[in-house]
């Protein structure tokens, strides 16, 4: 088994109304897809995002093919979104590039403002070269690793949240005893001491979590 992970950038054609409005307003940051599946036709997702949750319920209520969402606020600068949606024709062509034997995509996937979508899947090298070779057109993918299955565990941290753990260290959040503090990590990355204590929070989850698993493993 291999692990790439992928850089996938959309034209305005084919990207959805929600990633338009992270790389567009000021009041959306991030969204991550933590979970999702396709069914006759029908996507249902569950994701975060980190921004103001009405510009957002706006846009969604607006987007053509939406058949319910429920939005809930998590008090720290974010919200989950839970939807059902019809795929149109680039969904479906894209779910169909991904329905490959031994595939398997790491959650989270990341929707940036630089209207780029981040992902890191694992599976046998040829599926991982059909899936990208069948992607439908107005989506690129661009490969920006490629490892063993193991260093996936990487993939399972988002592209911010290694930000953000790269400047706190770096600022000197980890020294003992500690020289840097919140505030100027939230300062550096542009966002608010919530989202940037959220983004730490969830990365020294993942790290964690990861390390115990390992330890179990061996």
């Amino acid at each position: 088994m291999k692990s790439v992970r992928l850089v996938v950038e959309y034209d305005a054609e084919t990207m959805h109304p929600a990633h338009e409005l992270v790389c567009e307003s000021p009041r959306i940051e991030r969204e991550y897809l933590l979970e999702g599946r396709a069914d006759d036709g029908v996507e249902t997702i569950l994701s975060y995002v980190e921004g103001d949750l009405e510009p957002y319920e706006r846009t969604l209520e607006a987007t053509s093919g939406l058949l319910e969402y429920d939005l809930r606020p998590t008090g720290d600068g974010g919200f989950f979104v839970y939807a059902r949606s019809e795929l149109g024709d680039s969904g479906r062509s894209l779910e169909r590039a991904f329905d490959q034997e031994t595939i398997v995509v790491v959650p989270p996937i990341e929707f940036r403002p630089d209207r780029t979508m981040r992902l890191t899947l694992i599976g046998h090298p040829e599926d991982l070269q059909a899936t990208i070779d069948n992607f439908p057109p107005g989506i690129d993918a661009t490969v920006s690793w490629i490892g063993d299955h193991a260093q996936a565990v990487e993939g399972r941290l988002t592209d911010r949240q290694r930000e953000a753990l790269q400047v706190a260290w770096d600022r000197g959040y980890y020294d003992v005893p500690r020289e840097g503090d919140l505030e100027t990590v939230a300062e550096e990355l542009g966002i608010t001491t919530a989202t940037a204590s959220t983004l730490l929070r969830r990365a020294e989850a993942r790290l964690v979590e990861d390390a115990l698993e390992w330890n179990r493993q061996g």
